[in-house]
């Protein structure tokens, strides 16, 4: 435990991206609650998730880390959590044949429910309102009572929360996970293409697979991993109030837990060394994230470092790369190298979503699907020439049949953006383009195997 560090030294220090709530009184009756309430989380799962990060950092295991730009009340539905659940299954499975190594799984799901913004207001046909804040705060709808910032919304949020993971739990662990069924997880809507084509194929050698294992006598009953998988929440810990409420101490370890997530991570808003959301975080016990814009100086992310993992614990940092296509490959070789060189643990990991957002010619932000991949295939090449460890991805999805992100196999255009255009934020990969996108993605770590095999043979060589 750090000795001058508790979970209200935050309120402490300045502060941004945060609400201003009218009424004082309300917004600390519904801390109080939230205080007294279970844990979402427990803290052996949230060691757990530590360990398997640990792995990622050595370059034993690949995160896979989806979900929602913003979960939202209205959207709030058992089929839609099963919906991306189990995409992100099948991206796992698509992975765990390319890169034949572990896949952690985590969503950003069960929390993800506030926005940092841009500008405090927005204005329409006119008319200036304080800007929505993710419905944790206020609404979506444009009128001055709609985004009134609500205290009472965060008590649905704990609500919301708690029932998508107990429904997460059930698909993990009670064997909608098997991995017999991995011809039953494909979505209706995906139709007939060259990627649902390869997840077919890709399927029947699984399941033969399987058939020759059980015949050797490992099948779901005697080997739980078939059956089951291991399944981490993660979001923005951005509603401090909400997270310091929900910070209980381990009652096996002494230290405290933030219980609202396995894993929480601070944008680039917020990273700030010497206010609040950095000062809360290096007191929790659960491994963080943080997001790496083009703009970090290297200097300044070593001591973000050295504040956040000051013991080096391997699996503790995660640091989230999102600087868009057309600046990474300028950008993160000095990042990377010099934490190298300092020889930090941590886990890095691409977001090639926030720094390719783009206003389409109808007026709709989007993020086209090349554009993506080019940051990702980036990123990977980055780590490549430095021989470091590209160790995972991070997207904004949904197994909902959006129509957000232009490109990729359906050739969504500008046009088609209206058609199913649903997120209250930013735009979403639907399930076609987050499954296509896994296959490119094991197509890269494959090739990467290959000339880490190809490079450790020539060392072996010269060496004789």
């Amino acid at each position: 435990m750090i000795n001058d560090w508790s979970p209200e030294t935050w309120r402490e220090k300045a502060i941004i991206q945060v609400p201003s709530y009218p009424d004082p009184e309300k917004l600390h009756s519904v801390e109080d609650n939230l205080k007294i309430l279970p844990p979402l989380v427990f803290a052996g799962e949230v060691r757990k998730l530590k360990r398997s990060l640990a792995r990622v950092a050595e370059g034993e295991a690949f995160l896979l880390q989806g979900g929602d730009c913003a979960e939202s009340f209205s959207e709030f539905n058992a089929n839609n959590i099963r919906d991306t659940f189990r995409v992100l299954l099948q991206m796992a499975v698509v992975l765990t044949f390319g890169a034949a190594l572990p896949i952690v799984k985590m969503g950003r799901l069960a929390g993800q429910f506030a926005k940092p913004r841009s500008e405090e207001t927005e204005t329409q046909d006119g008319v200036t309102l304080p800007s929505y804040r993710g419905d944790a705060v206020n609404s979506i709808g444009f009128s001055e009572k709609d985004r009134i910032p609500d205290p009472t919304r965060l008590i649905r949020v704990y609500n919301q929360s708690a029932a998508t993971l107990n429904l997460l739990r059930a698909f993990a662990q009670g064997g909608y996970a098997d991995l017999h069924k991995v011809h039953q997880w494909t979505l209706d809507f995906v139709g007939e293409n060259p990627a649902t084509k390869e997840y077919q194929n890709m399927a029947d050698r699984l399941t033969e697979t399987l058939a020759f294992m059980a015949a050797c006598g490992l099948n779901s009953e005697t080997t739980p991993q078939i059956r089951e998988t291991d399944f981490f929440t993660s979001h923005e810990a951005l509603l401090l109030n909400y997270e310091e409420a929900l910070t209980r101490i381990d009652s096996t370890t002494g230290t405290y837990y933030d219980t609202s997530a396995h894993f929480l991570w601070v944008g680039e808003r917020t990273r700030d060394l010497n206010q609040a959301h950095i000062e809360f975080l290096r007191g929790i016990s659960n491994p963080i994230g943080c997001k790496v814009g083009p703009t970090v100086d290297a200097d300044i992310l070593v001591r973000l470092l050295n504040i956040l993992n000051p013991l080096n614990e391997p699996g503790r940092m995660t640091l989230i790369v999102r600087m868009g296509a057309n600046k990474i490959e300028s950008a993160l070789p000095p990042l990377v190298e010099r934490v190298h060189s300092e020889g930090r643990s941590v886990v890095w990991v691409c977001d090639p979503m926030h720094g390719n957002t783009i206003k389409s010619t109808t007026g709709f932000k989007t993020r086209p699907f090349k554009t993506i991949l080019s940051e990702v295939r980036s990123f990977f090449n980055v780590h490549q020439s430095i021989g470091t460890y590209a160790g995972g991805v991070h997207f904004e999805m949904t197994g909902q049949n959006v129509t957000e992100c232009t490109g990729g196999i359906a050739a969504i255009t500008d046009a088609d953006l209206s058609d199913r255009y649903h997120t209250h934020c930013d735009p979403r990969l639907n399930a076609q383009q987050s499954l296509e996108l896994a296959f490119l993605l094991a197509d890269m770590l494959k090739d990467n195997r290959k000339k880490d095999k190809t490079a450790k043979k020539t060392a072996i060589n010269r060496g004789a």
